[in-house]
């Protein structure tokens, strides 16, 4: 399987296109290989703001209880005969339904329109300058970074974080092999998130990432003080 062709199965898995087949194949890649894991998040984030632009629409509340009543009513008449009343009772229904499915595809279509308006710039997005892979003590990977050369770097946990009630995660990098560790920002809810920073040099090779657990607020110190959830150092992709 090409870079190219993992990319478009990734498109089409997200957008509800792929096979259950490919489904499956892609599931176990992700659960095999962090760097796909982290791709598939990544377009799921980038095909959202699609999601974003279109008015989400309930059917009827009692749709359900007027389609029971038509079936009962269905098998309770005789041969040849037809439910005439629940035919016309349903008429205001079919006609709601007809509005509400224009409704839905002009979503649709707005939602089209606005990323070609766009340039396709949801497609297109900054490959990763560098890739880190963050282990723990026990040599387990925890988190996956990847920095960019415009000062932002996703963080994507891999595993659950059980942070206490009075810390909270801090990211750290080395931007400089002799400086001092510089925070990128807080997890505050243990979620994977993106980080951005102004006036850092671009990311490079061997460059380290870590996580730790500080106090409330960030630590005191702007210096890593509390424990390494995990830690490593930069790669960078070959594309």
């Amino acid at each position: 399987m090409t870079e190219r062709s993992l990319a478009e199965r990734i498109d089409e898995a997200v957008l509800g296109l792929a096979s259950e087949a490919e489904m499956t194949e892609i599931e176990a890649l992700c659960a095999t290989d962090p760097t796909i894991a982290a791709q598939l998040e990544r377009v799921r984030s980038r095909f959202a703001a699609l999601d974003d632009t279109a008015d989400a629409l309930p059917l009827p509340d009692d749709l359900w209880q007027r389609v029971e009543a038509s079936l009962d009513q269905e098998q309770a008449a005789g041969p040849g005969e037809q439910p005439t009343a629940e035919i016309l009772k349903f008429a205001p229904l079919h006609t709601a339904m007809t509005k509400w499915r224009a409704t839905a595809l002009s979503g649709i279509a707005a939602a089209l329109l606005l990323a070609v308006a766009l340039g396709w710039s949801l497609l297109n997005v900054t490959e990763p300058t560098v890739i880190a892979v963050l282990l723990d003590s026990q040599g387990q990977p925890i988190a996956l970074v990847e920095g960019n050369e415009n000062n932002k770097t996703l963080i994507t946990l891999l595993e659950s974080a059980s942070v206490p009630d009075d810390r909270v995660m801090q990211v750290w990098t080395k931007p400089r092999e002799d400086g001092n560790p510089v925070s990128l920002g807080l997890l505050a809810a243990a979620r994977s998130r993106t980080l951005s920073v102004d006036g850092l040099p671009p990311p490079r090779e061997d460059q380290l990432y870590e996580i730790t657990y500080e106090p409330l607020g960030g630590s005191p110190t702007n210096l890593p003080t509390g424990p390494i959830l995990g830690k490593g150092f930069a790669k960078m992709p070959v594309y």
